[in-house]
This record gives C-alpha cells, sequence and structure tokens, in this order.
C-alpha cells in the first residue's frame, strides 16, 4: 500500500539528486537514509527518544551549533 507525503519542491530536488538512479524510487531511498540513523549497539537497542536526540545532535555538528569544550567548562565553573 502507498500513501503520499508532503515535501517541499527543494527537498524533492534534494532527495532526486541522491538517488542511485532514475528507476530508484523515493521509498527505497529513504529507506537507504533511515538506515544510517543506528537502532542500537552491542547493550541493546537505542530507544526512539534517543534515535532522535542522536539525529539532531548530528545536525548540530553539521550546522556548526557548538560550544567549545573550553566555553562549556568555563560555564560550568571547571
Amino acid at each position: 500500500m502507498a500513501t503520499t507525503i508532503q515535501i517541499s519542491e527543494d527537498t524533492r530536488d534534494k532527495l532526486s539528486r541522491l538517488k542511485s538512479g532514475p528507476r530508484e524510487t523515493y521509498d527505497a531511498l529513504l529507506n537507504k537514509l533511515l538506515a544510517l540513523v543506528p537502532e542500537g549497539d552491542e547493550e541493546g537497542r537505542y530507544t526512539q527518544a534517543f534515535r532522535v536526540g542522536l539525529l539532531e545532535a548530528r545536525l548540530d555538528v553539521k550546522e556548526g551549533r557548538l560550544t567549545p569544550l573550553r566555553e562549556a567548562k568555563k560555564r560550568l565553573g571547571l
């Protein structure tokens, strides 16, 4: 069963550029992207909240929303 999702044209264009070929479906592409978010590690499965937090933290790093360690220590009085 298929469904429809709303995405912007810009998002569709970005997804299209990631496809491995013109016959690859967006469903297959999205599943490949989702596989990049780890399910867990040797200690067990991650909770959904942890997986979302991990993805958000990776985006923060990518977009430069970081606090240098020296500044973080200063704020904590260490």
